[in-house]
């Protein structure tokens, strides 16, 4: 193994720069952060961007028809869902139908499939916005696109430089499904720096809100966070395990799929209401697979 020993921001900033052209946002998506990250925008302006694309207007009334957001009636109408989604809402709508191109590709080798990536992303999501109903916390829009990006860092470690990967895989002595070895102390001396730096350099390059670059660079560590800062990242790194343990599914990055208490107790969350999220899991996510297909 090559130890790299550059400076880590200067790594990761040429690592981001380097797949731009091939990880891009539709210009519509980036069009639509930048409307919703203006305070002066309005409904009508978000409307008149979306209206231009057909295929986000469906995504759009497919999500808020669904039993995601609970809301009665049908609603056909993009402006009307609009106002009852909000901006953000909408935003994130609009981020997570980019997402999947970023995932597409078959199996790198033996125990890394970017397909697995995704259908973790998706279960991660679906647990993230589990919790956030059962806090009761009223973001399951925002929980839910913080654990379907979380993992986005790897994708930019597979776009930037696979044999790198392939590397850092072999290196881990994965035992049926379960690594032995700390994934971000190999990524570190395999590419010079580990998946959650780069996930987060590349939301900060996407211009991303804040909350999904500080899950992406803290989900690990989410309590080196300042106080104020660290409830999403703690969200998702509960539902990062709960969903490491749906049978077959991907957990590289985790050597024990065990709870930390203090995480937990940050979100005064039980394990029990872990244990009751893991038991619904399977069957939502079914249900999330269906909404973003």
């Amino acid at each position: 193994m090559t130890e790299v020993k550059s400076d880590d921001r200067k790594i990761v900033d040429e690592a981001v720069r380097e797949i731009s052209h091939i990880a891009t946002l539709p210009e519509i998506t980036v069009k639509i952060i930048e409307l919703v990250e203006d305070p002066t925008s309005t409904a009508q302006d978000l409307h008149n961007v979306i209206a231009n694309d057909p295929a986000l207007c469906s995504r759009i009334l497919k999500v808020v028809n669904s039993s995601f957001y609970g809301l009665p009636g049908q609603i056909g109408s993009i402006n009307r869902a609009i106002v009852l989604l909000g901006l953000n809402a909408v935003k994130n709508i609009a981020i997570s139908a980019s997402l999947a191109k970023l995932f597409r590709g078959g199996e790198l080798c033996k125990h890394f499939s970017a397909r697995d990536v995704w259908a973790h992303s998706v279960a991660t999501a679906t647990a993230s916005k589990l919790l956030a109903d059962e806090m009761g916390i009223g973001v399951p829009d925002e929980a839910f696109l913080s654990g379907l990006i979380h993992e986005i860092g790897v994708m930019v470690e597979m776009q930037w430089d696979r044999a790198r990967l392939v590397e850092v895989t072999e290196q881990l002595h994965v035992v049926k499904g379960a690594p032995e070895k700390d994934m971000r102390e190999i990524e570190r001396l395999v590419f010079g720096a580990d998946h959650e730096k780069f996930g987060q350099a590349l939301c900060e390059r996407w211009k991303f809100p804040k909350v999904f670059a500080t899950v992406c660079g803290h989900h690990h560590e989410p309590l080196a966070l300042p106080s104020g800062s660290r409830s999403m990242a703690c969200l998702v790194s509960i539902a990062d395990k709960i969903a490491g343990g749906v049978e077959g599914g991907y957990r590289l990055d985790h050597v024990s799929l065990n709870q930390d208490g203090s995480v937990l107790d940050e979100l005064r969350l039980t394990q029990k209401q872990c244990d009751d999220v893991a038991q619904q899991l399977a069957q939502a996510i079914d249900e999330t697979t269906t909404l973003l297909s």
